[in-house]
């Protein structure tokens, strides 16, 4: 009797696990590029340093869109400039508050 209590409990413990993953809600949110304007005049970096290569700079007033917010200094961004697409790294004050 006492294995088939813990073989059953088992089984509804593997079923639960199962049921979970399956779910179609997701407590995620959506990480889909968000448009920004620039304020300043920028540059868009390939790491997340002031030394690291530069590929672009981004005059003031030029859309941008972030794509993830990596760290206190850094975001990372999208540029399209001259029909070329270049992602690296924005320094957070070329942002407005």
């Amino acid at each position: 009797m006492r294995r088939l209590l813990l073989f059953s409990g088992l089984v509804g413990a593997l079923a639960s696990c199962t049921t979970a993953s399956e779910s179609t809600t997701s407590t995620k949110p959506d990480r889909d590029p968000v448009a920004h304007s620039t304020i300043v005049e920028c540059i868009l970096y390939d790491g997340m340093t002031k030394t690291s290569p530069q590929l672009v700079t981004v005059t003031a007033g030029t859309e941008v869109q972030i794509t993830d917010t990596v760290d206190y200094y850094f975001m990372k961004a999208r540029v399209v400039k001259d029909g070329k697409t270049y992602s690296g790294y924005l320094q957070r004050q070329c942002f407005g508050k």
